[in-house]
Formats: C-alpha cells, structure tokens, sequence
C-alpha cells in the first residue's frame, strides 16, 4: 500500500543529533534522508559526541562512525553497519551521500567542537558542513516545523 502524503506535516524537520551512538545517528540519517526526498527541508545539528560521526577518516581510512558505540554497547558502528548492509538496510555512507544529493543541511555546533577540541578541519571534505551555533539552528527552524532532539 502507497503510503500519502499528509498535508499538515510539518513544513522543515530540524533534528538535533546529540548522541555519538551509531544506531541513533544512523537513524538520524534515515529520518533526514526520507523527509529531503518527500521535499521537506531538513537541517541536521550536529553536536557533543554526535559531531564525531563527521570527523574525517583516520590515517587507517577508517570511518570515524565505524569506531562509535552502539546503544547496546556490544558493537561497534562498523559491526552493525556490516550487519544492516547484510540484511538490505541502507548503510551509513549512502545515508550520509544521500542526504547530502537531496539537499539536507549539515550543520555542526561550534561549543561542540570546542568542547571535544575538535578542529573544524578535522571534519569531513566530502560533505559541505557549516558551524554555528545554537542560535544559528534556532533561526533556521521553522515555525511551522518539527525540532527532534536525539
């Protein structure tokens, strides 16, 4: 069954990622992803832990995300990355590539990176982010939208 459309959806999806656990970042990247394709604006706010998951890869080309916990604390983010892509769940780079074609707004908190001392050239080149602050998310959110804090 198709699903529809609903009229009174919110008008922007603003999510906040606070959490540096794979599978809440990872489902960040689904929730942002799926609202960009129905042609809903969405900015995502990266902070605190959850800023780690655009740190570019290391000198090992290992993905920053792939060495995050998951909220179980059994695995790691590469473990239950493999696992999704196993099972046909959409994996964390073409999430990440997906969002970023569709038009979603990486956004990542400067007190973030300041908090966890992290360069802001110690982020991704491959996707474009923008720092700012708690203020410049807040005047981006719509009135009319959705702010999800995970």
């Amino acid at each position: 069954m198709a699903e529809v459309l609903n009229p009174e959806r919110p008008e922007k999806l603003s999510l906040v990622v606070f959490s540096g656990d794979f599978d809440k970042v990872h489902y960040a990247l689904v929730m942002a992803s799926a609202a960009a394709a129905i042609d809903t604006p969405v900015t995502l706010f990266f902070t605190m832990e959850g800023a780690r998951s655009l740190l570019r890869p290391g000198v090992d080309n290992v993905p920053a995300w792939a060495i995050q916990p998951t909220s179980n604390g059994l695995e790691t983010g590469a473990d239950m990355n493999d696992a999704f892509k196993e099972r046909g769940v959409a994996d964390f780079e073409t999430l990440l590539q997906a969002c970023r074609d569709l038009g979603v707004r990486f956004l990542v908190c400067e007190m973030g990176l300041k908090a966890l001392d992290i360069p802001r050239g110690e982020l991704r080149p491959d996707i474009t982010i923008e720092v700012g602050g708690v203020v410049t998310f807040l005047n981006d959110a719509h009135k009319d939208g959705s702010i999800v804090f995970i």
